[in-house]
């Protein structure tokens, strides 16, 4: 089921321009602007063959705004078997002018720009190695979740009107009974990571993680994900309108991907070249 997830199909060659909110808990927030880049190899012309059979996809991040974090970049190598070839990141630093390794873009590392909000690997609801835990398939089951989300994607809201003190505005959202997979994940005794154990619901349609539920060490719900999921029926894709995160103890929440004030975001089946995606590339990308 979550190898289902992980590799579910995005539309070719993937590019969009999607914003992040981190508000605090009295609602005031500051927009982070990313421009995200996802890399089939098969879709890649220039690539060699044969020479990156582990490789699942190729992604950069490019942070556009606010100004103090705009020109820095990541890069990734999403390895498909991340124990036989661990996934391998780097990040330009704008202010630096370098390119340096970043083995802490993984697991449980802190999330891109995040205000410590969420983990790496809880980009996309969940992505990465799933080698930390122990996954128990718990069976079919019906719930509410969010889905069909065009009202919130709507061109006509601005970020003011999405994000809210304490959640995002549910008058936006909508939720349908819906058929889904629940999974849990536990931590294996001699690994570590700040999630003890995970409650995933992924949509039986999709393939998405619709719900999932973080619980920390001592066993106490730390943080809800919502994944409000609205289907490209132009390009036959499901994707995340916006991605919502809520910790519960320190009552607040991060928002990511939403694109109502972007005048281009979603393009799909985009031609990439190999080159655009190698640790000597990000120079370029980063320049302010």
């Amino acid at each position: 089921m979550i190898w289902n997830h992980v590799t579910r199909y995005h539309g070719g060659n993937l590019r969009r321009t999607i914003t992040q909110a981190t508000p605090q808990s009295n609602g005031d927030f500051t927009v982070i602007r990313f421009k995200d880049e996802v890399a089939v190899p098969s879709l890649l012309g220039d690539l060699k063959p044969g020479s990156e059979e582990n490789v699942l996809n190729y992604f950069k991040q490019e942070v556009t705004a606010p100004a103090r974090l705009a020109g820095n970049v990541l890069l990734v190598h999403e390895t498909l078997d991340q124990v036989k070839e661990p996934r391998k990141a780097w990040i330009y630093n704008a202010g630096q002018r370098r390119v340096r390794r970043a083995p802490q873009v993984a697991y449980d590392g802190v999330g891109t720009s995040s205000d410590g909000l969420r983990t790496t690997d809880n980009f996309d609801m969940f992505s990465g190695a799933p080698d930390r835990y122990d996954w128990k398939l718990v069976g079919k089951k019906e719930m509410y979740i969010p889905y069909n989300s065009y009202k919130l994607d709507s061109p006509n809201l601005k970020y003011t009107d999405v994000i809210q003190a304490g959640h995002i505005n549910q008058d936006l959202t909508r939720y349908e009974l819906h058929r889904v997979w629940e999974i849990v994940a536990t931590v294996k005794p001699n690994e570590r990571h700040v999630y003890a154990k995970r409650h995933m619901y992924i949509d039986e349609d999709s393939w998405q993680v619709a719900l999932a539920d973080h619980y920390d060490g001592r066993g106490q719900l730390w943080r809800v994900a919502e994944g409000h999921a609205q289907f490209y029926y132009d390009h036959q894709v499901p994707a995340y309108t916006v991605e919502a995160l809520y910790d519960l103890i320190a009552g607040r929440y991060i928002a990511l991907g939403m694109k109502n004030e972007e005048k281009r975001s979603f393009e799909f089946n985009v031609e990439a070249k190999a080159g655009d995606y190698t640790p000597a590339a990000l120079r370029s990308t980063g320049v302010r």
